[in-house]
């Protein structure tokens, strides 16, 4: 146990526009937002969870993923989504805005950029 109590509140990405993108995993995860203004919105299931966050960062530079050229923005983590249907999730998931990357490593999982570029994964699971 920490000396401190301690719970993780919210993952956060940076996006030009964090209403855009809080609207975009709002609806993709039927999340409320829990708190919105104009440089940085939460998104948070209502059993009160961690979240997601969105700040905004003016110079946001979409990640490069599965590699780049030398100098490029990399991916440094990705959002795992579990889904009771792979391919009704995709399809949801376009329809808000996402897309399919062109690498796709592995069955049974599917790698998506959310509408600016994040990476995320959506995968089939039993139980959510």
């Amino acid at each position: 146990m920490p000396a401190v109590e301690t719970r993780l509140a919210a993952t956060v990405l940076g996006a030009a526009d964090p209403r855009a993108l809080g609207a975009f995993y709002s609806a993709l995860l039927g999340w409320d937002i829990k708190h919105n203004e104009p440089d940085w919105v939460t998104v948070r299931p209502d059993d009160g969870s961690a979240g997601l966050s969105f700040q905004r960062e003016v110079e946001f530079t979409p990640p490069v993923w599965p590699r780049g050229a030398a100098g490029t923005q990399r991916m440094h983590a990705h959002l795992d989504i579990a889904v009771r249907d792979l391919e009704a999730g995709v399809a949801w998931a376009e329809e808000l805005g996402a897309s399919q990357s062109g690498h796709q490593p592995q069955p049974g999982v599917c790698v998506m950029a959310d509408p600016v570029g994040h990476i995320f994964c959506l995968f089939a699971a039993e139980t959510l």
